[in-house]
């Protein structure tokens, strides 16, 4: 069946942030996230002055139906479409393709001339694999696409010849000089505002429960980025340095590309001016590190103090060995409540193994120590099943969580994702990686994670999901959370942990 679109007038570009909430399992209900795409805005903004763009949000308005969804791409009628293929951390990039690919197809085969592109992280690694296994996408950017967008959209949405864009012609994969990622003197005029505007009400959005302090005030809420990358190379991390690919060699992962850039303070605190304005609260700063280069956070924490005083509730990420006693004020004073940081591993040598042993158990607790002394929780980062990981090292991290209990934990089994240095290793070893991309996704049904010298993918999927467990229905986990935040919030937590994820690799 072809709908033709309704309107006589057609835009240039419909962005598609794809609804992912089954990989969230009987959580996606009432507790996972539901978060703005900051990236597809931001690609929005890159456009938006020279195009006719609009944003279709599918998991802040999931639609009832297929035909739902072709009533909503008329309505737009537009010439180019582009999913953005990024969930609530750019890790989940791989995982969030199983919802672009169910609703591209269900859009080819009601409007089957319309182009359709896909960006994201896991396009960056294996471009040539999405376009080969998928007959409805028409063209993959090889990395975060601001720049191949925009000629793209100048070449009136034809890919030929595109810099930064793999697409098929006549049955075969056509591959374009690479394109450079937007340099650090360009971000402001070459990308510009997120474009919130463009997107659903933001009261559509809601955090997660930890953000709200374990309360019912989720929303609204929005994330933001005011950096790209990270100059760090660790070896599980496919994340943000995927999207900064300037190469064709697909042996090459985000590892390769660590490159961080940052938007001037001055410009990015004009976004937390429009999210106020909207009576947001409640914000995720996405970049991968947020406490990095001193000169670009402190300034905008000082911003965000001077003009908002305490009035937002602020969370984003650390490493344990960039956090200085003399920045806490400051963060404080912006309104950030919680730091997350990357601890992940207890062992030194585990934490060797993956390019993350710069700091010791030492620094670990007292880090964590000074943090919450100056008044800001810990959101604590934990992977089992790293390289060197045994029963003993994994316990030796419970317990390390258990130490620190923080008031968020998060807890996460090594997976070989796409375009981190783990994905190639493992398939040069012969090891089972992920095939369907709902098993990359860590809380899904399908989960497949990576395997140790000594512990099967079984092994270390059911060490995570007892860690989880052994944490959050701690007696002293729940104490803590009730003298912070109240006997509420402990109900909301022990109504969460009442819902058990099924897993199909341990016999579920």
């Amino acid at each position: 069946m072809f709908y033709m679109g309704i309107h006589g007038k057609m835009i240039d570009l419909l962005l598609i942030s794809p609804n992912s909430k089954k990989m969230y399992q009987d959580l996606a209900e009432k507790y996972s996230a539901i978060e703005t795409n900051p990236r597809l805005g931001y690609l929005a903004a890159c456009v938006r002055n020279k195009f006719g763009v609009s944003i279709y949000d599918m998991e802040a308005e999931p639609p009832k139906s297929d035909i739902d969804i072709i009533n909503k791409v008329n309505e737009c009628n537009p010439k180019t479409i582009v999913f953005v293929a990024e969930g609530q951390n750019v890790n989940a990039s791989a995982c969030v393709m199983s919802a672009v690919c169910d609703t591209a197809e269900i859009i080819r085969n009601y409007i089957p001339d319309i182009k359709i592109g896909v960006c994201g992280g896991y396009c960056s690694a294996l471009p040539d694999k999405v376009l080969n296994d998928h007959s409805f996408i028409d063209f993959v950017f090889l990395n975060e696409g601001f720049y191949s967008l925009k000629n793209l959209l100048e070449n009136n949405g034809s890919p030929e010849g595109i810099p930064g864009i793999w697409y098929k012609s006549n049955g075969r994969i056509e591959i374009n000089k690479p394109e450079r990622v937007v340099p650090q003197d360009l971000m402001e005029r070459d990308i510009g505002h997120c474009a919130y505007d463009l997107m659903p009400s933001l009261g559509k959005y809601r955090c997660p429960l930890w953000h709200s302090e374990y309360s019912d005030d989720t929303t609204p809420y929005a994330s933001i980025y005011t950096s790209f990358g990270c100059p760090y190379q660790c070896q599980f991390c496919a994340a943000a340095n995927s999207l900064n690919r300037n190469s064709n060699d697909l042996n090459k992962t985000a590892a390769d590309f660590n490159i961080f850039r940052h938007f001037d303070p001055e410009f990015i605190i004009k976004d937390f001016e429009y999210l106020a304005s909207k009576g947001v609260r409640n914000i995720k700063i996405t970049d991968e590190l947020f406490v990095l280069k001193k000169t670009h956070f402190l300034p905008i924490c000082d911003l965000i103090k001077e003009r908002f005083g305490n009035y937002f509730r602020i969370w984003c990420y650390s490493r344990i060995n960039t956090i200085r006693s003399e920045y806490l004020k400051s963060l404080k004073d912006a309104g950030v409540f919680s730091l997350a940081l990357g601890i992940e591993a207890s062992s030194q040598v585990v934490r060797q193994e993956i390019d993350k042993g710069r700091f010791t158990d030492v620094d670990i607790r007292t880090i964590v120590r000074m943090i919450e002394e100056s008044g800001i929780q810990c959101c604590n980062n934990f992977i089992v099943g790293l390289q060197g990981d045994t029963w003993e090292t994994m316990q030796e991290t419970l317990n390390l969580a258990l130490e620190l209990l923080g008031t968020n934990t998060n807890i996460y089994s090594a997976c070989a994702l796409p375009g981190s240095p783990l994905y190639l290793m493992d398939k040069s070893a012969g090891k089972r990686v992920p095939e369907k991309y709902s098993e990359f996704g860590f809380l899904s049904y399908d989960h497949v994670c990576s395997s140790t010298d000594t512990l099967s993918s079984a092994d270390v999927l059911s060490f995570r999901d007892y860690f989880f467990t052994t944490v959050f229905e701690n007696p002293r986990f729940h104490n803590k959370i009730k003298n912070l935040y109240g006997e509420n919030a402990v109900k909301n937590i022990k109504d969460m942990t009442k819902i058990k994820l099924k897993r199909k690799l341990l016999g579920d």
